[in-house]
């Protein structure tokens, strides 16, 4: 121990600076002292078993004995040992530690064998801070299990066993790491050669439920924490929600009625009305109220549709403006491409210089460019009317396939023919003008090349000009010819349709015609019959039954009310009647009823407010009577 002693004094004077000056880096656990006092620094120096050094490297006790130390019974320490906070902090496991032997102040631990292999470790539970602390003396104590984990961090708990082992709780997790780094040691109990003062030290995990709990605790927690931060997040992101609906009540009702007539809260009132009428609100007592608020609706339709067209007549004046701005437009470009043209003959363009020839060249195709750019746009917008006024006349055409189509058709054929001479003008122009250009082009033969390059290029775009519109002329007559037949056709159409027409009504005619001999003959012999069997000198009394349909009626009638022995209401029997015919009429069926008395008759039932007449069948008495 005396030769650990002089190598620790060896060791600690070699790492002294050349100027003699030692600073000692203590951890925030070590051992402070005032450097102020040599007596208190010498005092702490050899209870420590380390010789007094001063600030300037010297002996403050030159005749120092590191066996002699004020706390007699105790073997020099190793000033790096762990407890002293002047080691530094344990490696990590995946590193390489070097073990040393530790001195506690009731026992000594021995490292194990670098040679050997290390102890099997179980897998680390979840939250893990509780340790298996094995292989302890039999006469270890709690005392002394925190004088050797106590050094690695809090201990929370310490749960003993009698057979030489124990579990040991830190206050957090990371404390079980340097305390695993104990696992392997020999104790021995002060200078005990017992085997009960001895023990190999096995630290490993442990499974606790306290552990377990509080990381599931702590897991709920970050759970709940990411889930609010999630929530917050999809809150902050997500549209603004509608203002939620009021329930209906007598005060908001009417509060509505008045909202819906106002043209500004039209929109919101209305969809609250519309939710009103989802829900159910509407019973017998607030019909009126709820057909009210639907009518005062309605009444906005004619607003809405003053708006619509009024928007409507503002497009077609926008697109009148834009139209008219973009002629003025194409006019003046026109006008600039005639100077243009003006300054390229020969009376002006041989005062020009080259450059200059060349820049009026270059401008004159640009201006080209662009007018012809504006001019199929004007062309597009002309074709788009025309598409959306052919889209309109064939709808009028499908909707109105009579007198409207034949009409139309002719109108369409009158726009065709006035078109087909608008085009047949043009042409004409063109072909005018290609040969004015073709005299000039004889009488200025002298002019350069440049100029002759430019009459080429007018003369092949008045070519595929005029070409384009012969093609388009011939397009323009086929359809002509196309709307013709098809005219033709529909006349044809409209008058078979005629004709079948008036050969159905002349069907329908003769049907009622002998529709109704039938029903008077039948008649006649049915009254004949009856005047023969019963010898009344009654023969030209009119018969109460004058069609088909009162006969059918009177049967189902006697049917019905033979069914109900105690009568019938008028308008019971009416209701069952419509059942077979919806234009059956009560008055009707009660005045057939009434020119019947022999048949049918009526009765009075109930007493007071209950009063009801009935209608009974009474044709067995009947027959009898008469």
């Amino acid at each position: 121990m005396e030769n650990t002693a002089e190598n620790c004094k060896k060791r600690k004077r070699t790492g002294l600076p050349p100027d003699g000056n030692c600073n000692l880096t203590m951890a925030s656990n070590s051992i402070t002292m005032p450097m102020s006092d040599h007596s208190a620094w010498a005092t702490a120096m050899s209870n420590l078993g380390m010789p007094p050094l001063s600030m300037t490297g010297q002996q403050l006790m030159p005749d120092f004995d590191p066996s002699l130390g004020l706390m007699t019974g105790i073997t020099p320490i190793n000033p790096m040992m762990p407890s002293l906070g002047l080691a530094p902090p344990p490696l990590p496991r995946e590193a390489p530690v070097v073990k040393e032997i530790i001195h506690c102040k009731s026992c000594t631990l021995f490292p194990p064998n670098p040679n050997l292999l290390p102890p099997a470790m179980r897998e680390r539970p979840p939250g893990c801070k509780t340790v298996f602390v094995g292989g302890l003396p039999e006469t270890a104590t709690e005392q002394l299990i925190v004088e050797i984990f106590g050094q690695y961090g809090e201990i929370a708990a310490i749960r003993k066993s009698k057979k030489n082992f124990c579990h040991i709780r830190f206050a957090e997790e990371f404390n079980v790491d340097k305390a695993l780094l104990l696992s392997g040691y020999h104790v021995r109990l002060g200078s005990s050669t017992d085997k009960k003062d001895s023990g190999r030290l096995h630290v490993d995990f442990a499974q606790a439920r306290d552990d377990l709990y509080e990381w599931e605790c702590r897991q709920r927690l970050l759970a709940r924490e990411e889930r609010h931060r999630r929530k917050i997040e999809e809150d902050r992101l997500r549209p603004p929600s509608p203002p939620p609906i009021v329930h209906y009540s007598e005060h908001e009702c009417s509060q509505l009625g008045d909202k819906i007539k106002d043209d500004n809260t039209f929109p919101e009132a209305v969809r609250v009305l519309l939710t009103w009428l989802e829900r159910g609100e509407v019973n017998r007592r607030n019909a009126n109220n709820f057909y009210s608020m639907i009518q005062s609706s309605n009444g906005h339709i004619r607003r809405l549709t003053g708006e619509k067209s009024q928007h409507e007549k503002e497009v077609e004046e926008a697109k009148d403006k834009f139209r008219t701005a973009l002629a003025t437009i194409l006019a003046q470009f026109e006008e600039i491409v005639s100077v243009f043209n003006a300054a390229s003959k020969q009376k002006a363009w041989d005062h020009f210089s080259k450059a200059q020839r060349k820049n009026l060249d270059m401008w004159r195709t640009q201006v080209e460019k662009i007018r012809n750019m504006h001019n199929e746009q004007l062309m597009g917008i002309r074709g788009e009317e025309e598409m959306e006024m052919s889209d309109d006349d064939i709808e009028d055409s499908s909707a109105s396939k009579s007198k409207d189509s034949e009409d139309l058709g002719v109108s369409q054929a009158e726009a065709l023919k006035e078109e087909n001479d608008s085009l047949r003008c043009q042409l004409d122009a063109y072909r005018n003008e290609v040969e004015l250009l073709k005299q000039e082009q004889g009488k200025n033969q002298p002019i350069g090349s440049e100029e002759d390059n430019t009459h080429s290029q007018q003369l092949s775009f008045l070519q595929q000009a005029l070409q384009g519109m012969q093609k388009q002329l011939l397009r323009m007559r086929d359809e002509l010819k196309e709307r013709e037949a098809e005219l033709e056709k529909n006349i044809e159409d409209k008058q078979q349709l005629k004709n079948q027409l008036e050969t159905l009504k002349q069907d329908d005619r003769a049907s009622e015609q002998s529709a109704n001999q039938v029903s008077d003959v039948t008649a006649s012999s049915v009254v004949s019959c009856s005047q023969d069997k019963e010898g009344l000198p009654e023969k030209n009394r009119p018969s109460p039954v004058h069609t088909e349909r009162d006969a059918l009626l009177v049967g189902i009638i006697s049917t019905f009310l033979h069914v109900h022995p105690f009568g019938a209401s008028i308008e019971y029997i009416c209701s069952y009647l419509q059942r077979l015919d919806n234009k059956i009429n009560t008055c009707d069926v009660e005045a057939l009823l009434s020119r019947l008395p022999c048949t049918f008759r009526q009765e009075l039932t109930g007493v007071g407010a209950n009063l009801e007449k009935r209608w009974n069948f009474c044709g067995f008495q009947g027959i009898k009577s008469t």
